[in-house]
């Protein structure tokens, strides 16, 4: 198996990389980092969890190590600002030692202390696209010098709405420079967006782009106005580490936290509407250990890479097969095994067998007594055909069991 050491890098990069724990690239930056180091323009894709960001982070210390010059000579585009973080923190890690400098901007903080980290000699700039802009047109922040481009995580760029302002800052990019794209998924507007601005680009790709192999696959048919009490069920009676559960919308993050709190266990939300420094706290939190659950909506938890997560939970299932990807690719990490609990009403039905097209085999169902979804009732002469019958569930009255030992334990 190849190891780090055979990539022609600086010897204190080698040295951080070393001390960060890690000594076999993956596929993908197997496939990359040779291409990246030569200056090529590269169009990457691969799945959540498998390094990207290594693939284009140890590259970039390379040739600023290679070039030492003055001046924001980097730029790095994120569609959050907790993958700004993580990758900030990823050239902190590897380039431990060296000269290279970086600073992150978003949005939802104040800039004085953005544009004073930029100010102050960061050659990388790693930032979400309507904070860079604010401060290109405040004349803070010049990228005329700009001699690398990365483009992380494109498809969730596209996603949420921020092609548009992509495009503007490109058009003050200088023409010359090296780009680098990597994404997940390549939907039509990701792949015209890579036509337009890479030039003579080597496309590598790791994976199928399918669920990681390394995960199990379980759907629970479920009542919607059940689902808590199956959540509380499960997590009761099963074995777990770390669990990150999936909901479609803010607000139901919020209310499964408040209850899974309320049931004993150690919780967070994570979803879009709080200020930075409390979701920096949650993130940070249950990669710590201090909470065993994060409650978390698809965008909000876009890019987090904590290796320990035992068990995804979709709590409501995703709008799309990639979608789907994204969520369980959280588990199964690093060589680890995990489970997928996906919680299913009969309007997901169509985007189940998608999802098992894409599988190539039926993902096994699961029903739990007291908690199954009413199956739809045969004609009678009293009601229409195909009408739904309706079923009485007995009363739950979830178990603190598991919580309290859990509790107690700690």
């Amino acid at each position: 198996m190849q190891s780090f050491e055979h990539f022609p890098l600086h010897s204190n990069i080698h040295a951080a990389i070393r001390a960060a724990g890690y000594f076999h690239p993956t596929p993908i930056q197997q496939k990359a980092i040779p291409l990246a180091l030569e200056g090529r323009d590269l169009l990457g894709l691969a799945e959540t969890g498998t390094g990207k960001t290594a693939a284009f982070v140890l590259p970039i210390l390379q040739h600023l190590e290679s070039h030492p010059a003055r001046g924001t000579r980097v730029l790095i585009l994120e569609p959050t600002r907790e993958l700004a973080e993580q990758v900030h923190e990823s050239i902190v890690t590897l380039g431990r030692g060296g000269r290279v400098r970086s600073a992150t901007v978003y949005g939802g903080v104040s800039r004085v202390s953005q544009v004073r980290n930029i100010r102050s000699g960061s050659q990388v700039v790693v930032g979400c696209p309507g904070r860079i802009l604010d401060l290109i047109g405040e004349g803070d922040l010049d990228l005329g010098a700009i001699e690398i481009l990365v483009l992380d995580e494109a498809d969730r760029l596209c996603d949420m709405g921020f092609l548009p302002d992509v495009r503007r800052i490109l058009r003050v990019l200088p023409a010359r420079r090296q780009t680098l794209l990597f994404s997940a998924t390549m939907p039509g507007d990701i792949r015209t967006l890579a036509d337009t601005i890479l030039r003579n680009p080597v496309h590598v790709q790791a994976g199928a782009l399918a669920p990681v192999k390394s995960v199990a696959h379980s759907l629970y048919p479920v009542a919607e106005t059940m689902k808590s009490g199956l959540l509380l069920d499960l997590l009761g009676r099963t074995p777990t580490g770390r669990v990150l559960v999936f909901t479609r919308t803010k607000r139901r993050a919020v209310r499964v936290a408040d209850r899974l709190a309320k049931n004993g266990y150690r919780v967070s939300a994570l979803q879009g509407d709080m200020a930075q420094n409390r979701r920096q706290s949650a993130i940070n939190g249950f990669r710590s250990g201090k909470y065993d659950i994060l409650v978390a909506t698809d965008i909000a938890a876009r890019g987090i890479d904590i290796s320990e997560i035992s068990h995804v939970i979709n709590f409501d299932m995703p709008d799309t097969p990639d979608a789907y990807t994204h969520r369980i690719g959280r588990t199964g990490r690093a060589g680890c095994t995990g489970e997928a609990f996906t919680f299913t009403v009969a309007d997901d039905e169509p985007l189940v067998r998608q999802i098992e097209k894409i599988f190539g085999s039926r993902i096994e169902r699961r029903r739990v007594p007291g908690f199954a979804a009413a199956e739809p009732a045969p004609p009678t002469l009293a009601a229409p055909a195909g009408a739904p019958r309706v079923e009485r569930s007995r009363s739950f009255r979830p178990s603190l069991a598991g919580a309290r030992r859990r509790a107690h334990a700690r």
